[in-house]
């Protein structure tokens, strides 16, 4: 699952991320630590751990001191707001411009992508 694409430590953080949005780490769940990461990921626990407190700065993960980290109340929350944000910038905004350069109105594209669904 680990790749050259991007760095390890981000590939961590977004897996920890993705398990939270499909509800696979529950709020308030604990999560696995940075030990585990690194023996099943074969990696440097250091990263696994710069992964996991990117999450903690940005309020998805807390400390319970000698136990371990958890999943914040709105962790899923927030990250489907973050997500669906991003989503707007990277797929939507440039998708509509793109459907307004070819003269596309707003009826035949909510047409396309339904179509295009199907397939």
């Amino acid at each position: 699952m680990i790749d050259d694409s991007k760095p390890i430590f981000l590939q961590i953080a977004e897996l920890i991320e993705n398990d939270i949005i499909s509800g696979v780490l529950a709020e308030e769940a604990q999560v696995p630590s940075t030990n585990e990461f690194a023996a099943f990921y074969r990696i440097n626990p250091a990263t696994a751990a710069k992964g996991i407190n990117r999450l903690v700065e940005d309020g998805l993960l807390y400390k319970k001191r000698g136990i371990g980290m958890f999943v914040t109340k709105d962790a899923p929350r927030r990250l489907r707001e973050q997500r669906r944000q991003k989503f707007q910038q990277q797929f939507i905004t440039p998708l509509t411009a793109e459907a307004t350069k070819l003269g596309i109105g707003l009826e035949e594209l909510v047409t396309m992508i339904k179509t295009g669904s199907d397939s």
